[in-house]
């Protein structure tokens, strides 16, 4: 059974930063794709960044301010610097096995001031 929660989410003023976590049970995970995605009111759920065996790669909106990373103890990560309101969204994460894709329940992440 493969289950993923997340954790870290919160209140943050514009320029500040969180790290979410994901912890991963159930999977090989560094062999399995996984990624974070984020969905704000209205709006369709949207890529943040992903990381496979030998890549990361991120939406356009979020270069150079997020990163994500995983360890050892199957705990997928991610940074968030220089957070700005359009950040503010439920963020969720994901592991693609690609005949299935799983999902967590998501954290809520809020950017004002």
């Amino acid at each position: 059974q493969v289950q993923l929660v997340e954790s870290g989410g919160g209140l943050v003023q514009p320029g500040g930063s969180l790290r979410l976590s994901c912890a991963a049970s159930g999977i090989i995970f560094r062999s399995i794709t996984m990624g974070w995605f984020r969905q704000a009111p209205g709006k369709k759920r949207e890529l943040v960044a992903r990381i496979t065996s030998s890549s990361t790669n991120y939406a356009d909106s979020v270069k150079e301010r997020f990163t994500i990373s995983r360890d050892s103890a199957n705990t997928l990560y991610l940074q968030m610097n220089s957070l700005k309101p359009e950040d503010t969204a439920v963020y969720y994460c994901n592991a693609d096995f690609g005949y299935k894709v799983y999902w967590g329940q998501g954290t809520q992440v809020t950017v004002s001031s």
